[in-house]
């Protein structure tokens, strides 16, 4: 791929640093992400990678714009409401970066489309705010051996972590789901609005970083944060040879959709 002089300009900052440079940017320009949920994750999440210059950036949601997502989900505007967050986000992309093409999935997550829509990509990024979507994030790129970064944000407070191949993934954690009556939800509890940015800023630069091979990710580590206290926490483990999923004898071999639903009003 040979970089335009407009490229070269826009990029600049990419490649003319150590370690990233021209084949670093070239990656990122041939490269497809797949961000799941356009809202407080997948906002910045979808800014920091149009900004950098990945070649294709799929969005799937099948929520429009309310009122109240704007306090957090920063790609989306007054004049947005009522629109499909995919095609607002999707407008928001194009307008900040010529270079990225942007397919959008005007859907929720299913076990009927999850494998068929994940397997187009190269890498995943959980932007949800249900347990139901991300079991079956983490489920369906195990499957497919598919890299992902999986972010949760909740009241003032958020966590973390990556998967790769042979990695450990969400279950080798938390086997399963808590009972749906356990489940805070931003709805219920509320959420400091600038933590989607925290979190969904580490999302992006971990997408970013396995895409173009710099640096070590977030593999076989928990990443929390307290915006209280401005703590950031790192809990190693390692992969659970006796995960029902990505153990040496699974037992889950195929996607079950829990019943926690998308939340209409986060």
């Amino acid at each position: 791929m040979e970089l335009t002089q407009q490229q070269k300009l826009r990029y600049n900052r990419h490649l003319i640093l150590d370690g990233f440079g021209r084949e670093g940017q070239e990656r990122l320009l041939s490269s497809k992400v797949l961000i799941v949920g356009a809202g407080g994750l997948g906002s910045p999440v979808a800014l920091y990678l149009a900004a950098a210059g990945v070649g294709t950036i799929g969005i799937a949601d099948g929520d429009v714009v309310s009122i109240s997502n704007l306090q957090r989900q920063v790609i989306h505007t007054t004049e947005d409401i009522g629109k499909p967050k995919v095609a607002s986000a999707a407008c928001k992309i194009k307008a900040m970066n010529p270079d990225v093409k942007v397919v959008e999935h005007e859907i929720f997550l299913s076990e009927d489309n999850a494998l068929d829509l994940i397997s187009q990509y190269d890498f995943i990024v959980d932007g949800t705010d249900n347990f139901s979507a991300k079991y079956l994030i983490n489920d369906a790129c195990v499957m497919l051996d598919k890299p992902f970064c999986m972010g949760g944000i909740n009241r003032y407070s958020g966590q973390l972590m990556t998967h790769v191949k042979g990695s450990a993934c969400y279950r080798c954690i938390f086997p399963e789901p808590p009972s749906e009556f356990e489940v805070e939800t931003c709805a219920t509890v509320g959420v400091l609005g600038s933590i989607a940015g925290m979190s969904g800023a580490v999302q992006a630069t971990e997408c970013i970083k396995y895409l173009t091979g710099v640096g070590k990710l977030l593999t076989d580590t928990l990443l929390t944060f307290d915006a209280l206290t401005m703590q950031w926490s790192r809990f190693d483990f390692k992969k659970n040879n006796r995960c029902a999923l990505c153990g040496e004898n699974p037992s889950i071999t195929a996607l079950k959709e829990y019943a926690f639903q998308p939340c209409k009003s986060k």
